[in-house]
């Protein structure tokens, strides 16, 4: 079952007041306590401009549950705003990519990782506290899974409501259904919510994709044409992360949003 309202732990990121440089020590020190030494997970997340976000962003990861040593990377993919120095002050590493894009900036990120596993995400997301330990189990326990992807809801920034959106996210789960069997699965892959072994993901040129693809969905469809595994999605309510509707605010709100992604799934010019 989908969440009708936003949970009261999500909601304890969305106050920016809890976040301001000043009191990211707490989030510097949650931090150290995920790093455990060599890291077996490494979190890679592109950042552009994204001050108002990325701080209960990272609080969020910092504060997930697990016995994995855990390291998180942000590129900074030419930020003009405080975004790195946020980072920073959240003790995670932060690196530079100057070429301008997604793509550049996630093989920046998984160039740099040390972890046998990559998870990635997005900086304008809330992560639950589960959410590293239900990814990447999957691709720990079974040698047949190639990636993981898991569910999202949305965190209304613009004049749609939770009410709404709940609805949406169920029409959402079936299109993904529909992609599943009729379409290619790996369309259901989005790079905010995903996870992959690195070594693999190398063999495969990374998130290096031809033009008219993303370079997240077509990673998956190379990992599981290289014969690594099947797609596996992650279906556990403690994994559902909360991401920001600004994707649908630039398709022009809910309406034409809605149109857009029909028309994507039928294949409607």
């Amino acid at each position: 079952m989908r969440p009708l309202s936003i949970p009261h732990y999500i909601n304890t990121y969305l106050n920016g007041e809890n976040f301001t440089i000043d009191k990211l020590p707490v989030v510097n020190a949650a931090y150290q306590k995920l790093l455990k030494g060599e890291p077996e997970v490494s979190i890679v997340m592109p950042a552009y401009n994204e001050e108002a976000t990325i701080a209960p962003t990272l609080a969020s990861l910092c504060n997930n549950i697990t016995n994995r040593s855990v390291e998180i990377i942000v590129v900074n993919n030419n930020s003009k705003d405080n975004t790195e120095n946020l980072v920073k002050a959240c003790g995670v590493t932060c690196i530079l990519e100057t070429t301008q894009g997604i793509t550049p900036a996630r093989n920046a990120g998984l160039a740099k990782a040390k972890g046998k596993y990559i998870l990635n995400a997005d900086a304008d997301t809330i992560y639950p506290k589960d959410w590293i330990e239900e990814m990447i189990k999957p691709l720990a326990d079974n040698d047949d899974v190639a990636i993981t992807y898991g569910r999202f809801s949305f965190i209304p920034v613009g004049s749609t409501g939770r009410f709404t959106y709940f609805f949406y996210e169920h029409f959402s789960d079936l299109s993904k259904l529909y992609n599943k069997h009729f379409k290619a699965e790996a369309v259901n892959v989005y790079g905010f919510n995903s996870g992959f072994r690195r070594e693999q993901g190398l063999q495969v040129d990374g998130f290096n994709h031809p033009p008219g693809t993303n370079e997240d969905g077509y990673l998956a469809l190379k990992l599981n044409k290289k014969g690594f595994g099947k797609l596996f999605r992650v279906t556990s309510p403690k994994a559902i992360v909360w991401t920001t509707d600004r994707r649908i605010q630039i398709d022009g709100g809910m309406s034409k949003g809605l149109v857009i992604r029909i028309k994507r799934l039928f294949n409607i010019k």
